[in-house]
């Protein structure tokens, strides 16, 4: 993966959540040698952004129709399977 993947992180509002997220998501995946960026949107707003972007990671259902991975999951906010969540991450990516 030269080129940084593009992650669209949703949440409710855009504001604390998908900070969190977005944060977490960039962290695990430096650690792992892998290029991202990410971009913070409101869950609102997916549809409109996902140009562009190779996957979407979101705290709150987005559509499922939008040609582009969706992963959604509280997992970066509970830590609890946030492990399995980072290799789904990585999976989709890869595809």
């Amino acid at each position: 993966m030269d080129t940084p993947k593009r992650i669209l992180v949703a949440c409710g509002t855009a504001i604390a959540t998908s900070t969190v997220v977005a944060k977490g998501i960039e962290e695990a995946l430096k650690e792992r040698g892998i290029q991202i960026t990410t971009r913070q949107c409101k869950a609102s707003e997916v549809r409109s952004l996902v140009d562009g972007a190779d996957l979407i990671v979101t705290t709150t259902p987005v559509p499922s129709d939008l040609g582009v991975p969706v992963i959604q999951t509280l997992a970066f906010l509970t830590g609890i399977g946030k492990e399995e969540v980072i290799e789904q991450i990585i999976t989709a990516l890869k595809d």
